[in-house]
């Protein structure tokens, strides 16, 4: 995701099975398994085979611990393995969403 300056939040390379589900583009809802490449206290990059648009929400669940949170689509990449890269945004700080053990640093104080 292009960015300007410091980020609000470190990104981990992390592999996270994610259930999500939405609308495509053409009002058609989706339902699609997924994972994630990065993840960050404020959201993922994440691959998907259905088309979205910028600034659609979308709910994500964890499976791994069946979390569940909505999120923002905020940027769209370049294809991988045939599926397009999608970044998505929580629209407050949820580090705990990705259960991580020993998160970066900065993660904490971005739940401020």
């Amino acid at each position: 995701m292009p960015t300007f300056g410091k980020r609000r939040s470190e990104r981990v390379l992390l592999d996270v099975p994610l259930f999500i589900e939405g609308k495509a583009e053409g009002a058609q809802d989706f339902k699609e398994e997924t994972f994630t490449l990065t993840v960050s206290a404020h959201g993922a990059l994440i691959v998907l085979a259905a088309k979205v648009s910028l600034g659609q929400t979308v709910r994500l669940t964890n499976l791994k611990n069946k979390d569940q949170h909505e999120a923002t689509v905020a940027f769209l990449g370049p294809p991988y393995a045939g599926l397009a890269t999608v970044g998505i945004q929580f629209s407050q700080p949820a580090p705990e969403f990705w259960a991580i053990a020993s998160p970066p640093a900065d993660w904490k104080t971005a739940q401020l």
